[in-house]
């Protein structure tokens, strides 16, 4: 397994962009004797604290995946959202568009197939793993750790500095009915993409102040026709939990995950 740091000009964005990648150890064919391509990638998505180095940090993601054949990706998005902001900084086509070309022109053994690609992130991240899954149609598979699913009854004075908000959102009186609301992307997948819904996976702690958020866009993406695995637990919105629920993401991926040996 290697841990790549690559650094890149985004066109997109007009800045240059660090992006960390763990790439598996090759794994021979028993058939062929020859390393295998296509080898599947998942998008893992940080939080407002975070950047591009905060899941090696924190989660120890390279010690779980260290004996199964899965890539991961992770991107930086600062604080905007993973969405295209209202003050021109086209974070999510940055990452939806440009960065898998990125990827792939640098490791092109990587798969560019939906069904090998994934995506998944924690609070933040879990919003913008379930906002790109829906938006775009690229990830067969998307996951949220105390994701920011649903802002339903959060009144627009709740949220704190609104200039931020409004700088990364636009109207927050018509957020519901905009490209950044999971329900409205839901709501109109069918339409523009078909049938092939990505399937899902939330977790969210019992004690975590997003959990009613959670409960709520669960249900609503339930009645809207999607496959959405959801856990909960005690819990609360702390990297403890997140590490712990790592396991049952790779599980719910259509991965062969090789666990590290364990004694209980």
């Amino acid at each position: 397994m290697a841990i790549l740091k690559i650094n890149y000009f985004s066109e997109i964005l007009g800045i240059v962009r660090d992006v960390n990648v763990i790439y598996p150890e090759a794994v021979k064919n028993p058939d062929q004797d020859v390393p295998l391509t296509d080898i599947p990638v998942l998008y893992l998505l940080h939080g407002m604290s975070g950047n591009q180095d905060t899941w090696l940090n924190r989660s120890g993601i390279d010690r779980l995946i260290r004996n199964t054949n899965l890539a991961i990706v992770m991107p930086s998005t600062d604080l905007a959202w993973y969405s295209n902001t209202t003050y021109g900084a086209r974070y999510f086509d940055a990452i939806v568009e440009e960065l898998p070309n990125v990827i792939h022109n640098f490791l092109p053994n990587l798969s560019m197939k939906r069904e090998k690609n994934f995506i998944a992130g924690l609070s933040m991240g879990g919003y913008g793993a379930f906002k790109i899954a829906l938006a775009s149609n690229k990830f067969s598979y998307a996951a949220s750790l105390s994701g920011a699913l649903s802002f339903d009854n959060m009144a627009p004075e709740s949220l704190g500095d609104l200039a931020y908000w409004q700088g990364i959102f636009g109207d927050l009186a018509n957020f519901e009915n905009s490209e950044n609301s999971i329900q409205k992307l839901a709501s109109d997948f069918d339409e523009k993409f078909g049938e092939h819904k990505p399937k899902l996976y939330a977790w969210c702690g019992h004690q975590d102040f997003l959990y009613e958020a959670n409960n709520i866009a669960v249900a609503d993406l339930k009645d809207k026709g999607f496959e959405i695995t959801y856990e909960t637990s005690d819990g609360k919105h702390e990297w403890y939990y997140w590490v712990k629920m790592m396991d049952q993401v790779l599980d719910f991926l259509p991965i062969k995950y090789n666990k590290e040996e364990r004694l209980s």
